[in-house]
């Protein structure tokens, strides 16, 4: 097992199938060019044998499948018929949800118990200028859909100034009633806004501005979250939870477990260092060959985290996945 002076370890890893993405979202592509697959994206099997090489070397608990937008690859089907026989105690997925009806078969049989859904607003207008993409009323059906199946679904939203805060009670009372979690997202200073200072700025929403509009409708108490969470929870007593991943407000560097792997076959230990680590080449090698590469590698990624708090990368989240 591969530990740090602070006593961190990886535990979960983000896999993204592809960098390619449906939607065009404005907080993570200004230029409004949807993303495209990365050159010489790993294969499914590939991307499997990384899986169960990770488990070995680093002791990989938990697994998230990612993109871009998962959904879109053509590697989704083949890749969760291996992953789900490998025995992890959790496998999640994140999507934006616009395909989510038409792939939710093979979800269900790879086992997938829980959906991360990314959604900005329910104003169909607002939703087609944030994510530049898809239709809002086939997202909804999607997660009716999943919702029905026994899947539990946890909803991500960014929160931007001047953008969709209007948006932030109207999707609190969508979710409480169907039972949904919702993880309002602090806007992260990566992409072009590593640098756009001021752009951040202009549309970051804190943690306190958040619970301030929600105290004015809803009491609520802070809830018990696992130690590793990214997410500060809370609980609105007889409706339900919400929780807020408030990285500038509530830094949790300190206790990140997660590791990132890219379409492309790129180690990511974190997301505010540029460093990564190429393993595509030691997925093609025999086990006794490719683990002890790998935990030479896994040794740098996870020297690459921050000790404290973010401070920013210019890598684009949809790459590597959120």
């Amino acid at each position: 097992m591969i530990v740090d002076r602070q006593g961190r370890r990886f535990r979960n890893l983000r896999i993204s199938l592809t960098s390619a993405c449906n939607y065009a979202c404005t907080y993570c592509v200004p230029d409004g060019k949807r993303l495209v697959a990365a050159q010489n994206e790993l294969s499914a099997d590939a991307m499997a044998r990384g899986v169960e090489y990770l488990i070995e070397a680093a002791g990989i608990e938990r697994l998230r499948i990612t993109g871009g937008e998962p959904l879109v690859s053509p590697r989704l089907e083949r890749f969760m018929e291996q992953v789900g026989r490998m025995g992890l105690s959790d496998i999640s997925l994140t999507t934006n949800a616009q395909l989510l009806a038409r792939k939710l078969p093979i979800l269900l049989d790879a086992g997938i118990g829980r959906i991360n859904v990314s959604l900005d607003t329910l104003d169909p207008s607002a939703f087609r200028s944030i994510a530049r993409g898809g239709d809002l009323a086939t997202v909804l059906d999607g997660m009716e859909q999943a919702r029905a199946s026994g899947m539990r679904i946890k909803v991500n939203m960014v929160p931007l100034r001047g953008s969709n805060l209007d948006q932030v009670m109207p999707l609190l009372d969508y979710c409480l009633e169907r039972g949904y979690e919702l993880r309002f997202i602090e806007l992260m200073r990566m992409g072009y806004l590593a640098t756009d200072h001021h752009g951040f700025l202009q549309q970051f929403v804190s943690l306190d501005q958040l619970l301030a509009l929600i105290g004015e409708h809803y009491g609520y108490q802070q809830a018990d979250a696992p130690v590793d969470a990214t997410a500060v929870r809370y609980r609105i007593p007889g409706k339900g939870h919400f929780g807020v991943i408030a990285n500038e407000s509530v830094p949790f560097c300190r206790t990140c477990s997660r590791l990132r792997l890219s379409s492309s076959g790129w180690l990511h230990g974190c997301l505010s260092s540029s460093n990564r680590h190429y393993v595509g080449d030691l997925l093609d090698k025999p086990r006794h060959q490719a683990l002890p590469a790998l935990q030479r590698l896994l040794i740098k990624a996870l020297d690459d985290k921050q000790a404290v708090a973010f401070s920013g990368g210019a890598t684009v989240m949809k790459i590597i996945g959120g």
